[in-house]
This record gives structure tokens, sequence and C-alpha cells, in this order.
């Protein structure tokens, strides 16, 4: 009988780094820019890859011509019925745009890296994934519960396909969520939030040469931005150690309809980052409340705002098994021995919130560095070493 040891490597063993790349390569080939929705044929090559590898594999429209994918190693055999681990990622990926070196959708591999859109964020990650769940499946390996991979549409623009997952429900209770966005392997344990607020100020056009005569709708929005920037500051004196804090970012504006007349509209999108506690619809309803109290509506002035989007942030306590899970087997593999917080947000805040399942993010490649930037590339290096950390993880959290 094999000792735990002695289960983990032969499990590493079986993992083998040129299936890695060549399933991250496929994915990235198969594109999926959004906007756009063109995810189905990501979909097409996961369910595939997840059904020569023996998995179960289950397609959900989230919208036309745009599934969900679950792929899983269900319970039977040496996998028990009880609690799982879900794994957590996304078939769609942001344009490419100008100014690449290399086709972006015809993916190489040169210099230890596999470029291509996507190959970061985060085909490598859905592909380290399934040649993990493979390993474990050809392992033998006794698990308590099944492993499960959900890969959401269009994370990268409304989040339709979270949202969708999220009004189904999982169907079944996970031990842990593991959201394989790139991270340059840290375990991160916490994520602030995403909102979207449309700020639109309606005003009275008059003639430029009397601007008394009207209510000019971009100096009132001027005033509310003002008021933006002032809680932004203030919040920023009160960091949180692991997430900062929340912050406004003024994304865009346009308004008013000609230089000879004053402006009888105008309309800002204003991006709020979310600590995890914090409720969008609230935070619009106190801005308003700031407005009226700054004496900027009324006399022809008016203020609407907007929650267009919404995205939960979330926090997993450091000593929960599953950061020990995760963070002991990245680090036993010769990863980052580090622990921290993420200041994007991701899918998982959905997870953790409306399931209650506790969550981290992990997974190969880097966000600010390669994430939506020209000439995407991921290490082979951490492909391979994800593969076998998410490997090791669902063994420590389900084997038997």
């Amino acid at each position: 009988m094999q000792t735990a040891h002695e289960l983990e490597h032969a499990i590493l063993d079986l993992i083998d780094p040129d299936e890695v790349v060549a399933l991250t390569r496929a994915l990235v080939d198969a594109g999926g820019e959004n906007p756009g929705g063109t995810e189905e044929r990501t979909v097409q090559i996961l369910e595939q890859a997840g059904r020569i590898r023996g998995l179960e594999v289950r397609t959900d429209p989230a919208a036309p011509g745009r599934p969900n994918v679950d792929v899983e190693l269900t319970p039977g055999g040496s996998v028990g019925d009880g609690p799982g681990l879900l794994f957590l990622g996304h078939s769609d990926v942001v344009p490419a745009g100008p100014g690449w070196t290399r086709e972006p959708f015809r993916s190489v591999v040169a210099d230890g890296r596999v470029y291509g859109r996507g190959a970061t964020d985060m085909k490598g990650g859905l592909a380290a994934v399934l040649v993990a769940m493979d390993a474990l499946r050809r392992s033998g390996a006794e698990l308590r519960g099944p492993v499960r991979l959900a890969c959401t549409v269009d994370e990268e623009d409304l989040g339709l396909g979270i949202r969708h997952l999220t009004r189904r429900g999982l169907g079944r209770g996970f031990r842990g969520c593991v959201v394989a966005e790139p991270t340059d392997l840290q375990t991160v344990v916490g994520c602030r939030g995403d909102a979207y607020l449309e700020l639109e100020v309606t005003g009275v056009p008059a003639h430029s040469g009397r601007p008394a005569d009207g209510r000019n709708a971009i100096d009132a929005a001027a005033r509310v931005l003002e008021l933006v920037r002032a809680d932004h500051d203030r919040r920023q004196q009160d960091l949180d150690p692991l997430l900062g804090a929340g912050t406004w970012n003024v994304g865009r504006i346009e308004g008013g309809r000609t230089t000879s007349m004053v402006a009888p509209s105008c309309r800002v999108w204003l991006d709020r980052r979310l600590m995890p506690d914090e409720d969008p619809h609230r935070l619009a309803a106190d801005l308003v409340a700031a407005v009226d109290a700054a004496g900027i509506t009324g006399d022809g002035i008016s203020v609407n705002i907007e929650v267009t989007m919404a995205m939960p942030g979330f926090r997993t306590d450091l000593d929960h098994p599953l950061v020990t899970a995760v963070h002991g087997a990245v680090a036993d593999l010769g990863g980052p021995a580090s622990v921290g917080g993420w200041t994007a947000a991701c899918d998982g805040g959905f997870i953790a919130r409306d399931h209650g399942v506790p969550t981290v993010v992990m997974g190969p490649g880097g966000l600010n560095d390669q994430a939506h930037q020209v000439d995407e590339s991921v290490g082979v290096d951490e492909l391979v070493l994800a593969a076998r950390a998410y490997a090791l993880t669902a063994l420590r959290l389900l084997g038997a």
C-alpha cells in the first residue's frame, strides 16, 4: 500500500509538461475575444479535452451560443460523494488589439514561454486544472468528493456566465474553490470587488452668451466628481493591510451639445473597487445623499446614479484548510511561499458570497505584466508547477 508521500509523487509523475503546453496552445488558438461573445470554440476544446481524459462534461448556455462548461472527476470508483473541490475559470479573453510582434491567436513556444492572447489570462490556468484532474483520475487516488472545473463565459465584460451559474446553483457542497486566474502562483486569500456606476446629470439649455439663463450639467457633474475625489482620498487614509481600500476612478465622460450652448446633459462612467463588505447600491445611495446635501441638485439640475455592474469581493481566513492546502502545495513544489491579497476583482467573489464556499485565487502567469498586454505569454515552468499544485491541493483536501 502506498504511503501518502508515495501517492503524491506518483500523481506528480503523471503530469506531463508537454501535455500542459499542448492544451494551453490549443485553448489560445481557439480565440474567444470579448466583447464579441466568441467563446464557443474554446468551450469545444475544453469539452474534447475533458472527454478524452475520461472526465464528465456538461455544458449549460448562459446566452445563445455562449455556454458555460463543467468538467468533473465525478463520484464513483475511487471518488466519494462528499463535499468536493471547485476550480473556477473563464473561457473568454480580452481583444488582442494592435502592436503584437506575433500572431495573437497562433500560439508559439519560445524561450520557455507560451505566447498568445490568453496564455496568462487564463487559458494556461484552465489547461493546468484539466491536466491535474486527469492525473488524479489515472492515479486511482481515493478522494472523499469530486473535483470540478467550472468555466464561465463573459468574465471579461458583463459576467453573464458567473451570474448564470450563481442562479443555477452548484448542485452540491464544496470544501473550497480555487480560481485559476494568474497570480504568479501566489496564494491570494482576498480580492476587492468591482462596480460600475453611471452618473447622469440633467440641466437646462441656454445660449452661451447668457449662461445664467441655463443650468450647466457639466458644471454640476464636475461638482459631483469633487465629492467622489474627496471620498476616494478619505478612504486612502485607512488602509486594510491585505486589500488596501475602496477606490473611485472616472473612466469616461461625455456631455453637452455644442460650444455655444449651456450643456443640458452630462454622463459619467465611474469604476468603484469594493471592499468585501461593501454594497455598491448603498454606495450609490450615499453618493446621491451627498450630492443633495451639497446643494448640487435643484433649480433645474437633477442627478441620477445607476449601478450597471457589480462583482463582489471576498476574504478567506488565513488558517482555513483551503489556504493551508493551496499555499502548502505551491511552497512544497518550490513556488512562492507568500500569501496575499488582490486589488483586482474576479468571479470568485460570487462563489464565496452566494454559495458560501471558501475561495482563493492561484494560477500561472502575471496579472500586472502579462494579462491584457501585447505579446502576452506564460512560463512553461509556471504551467507545470500550477498543474502539480492543483493536483496536490485536491489530494490533500479530499484524500481518503
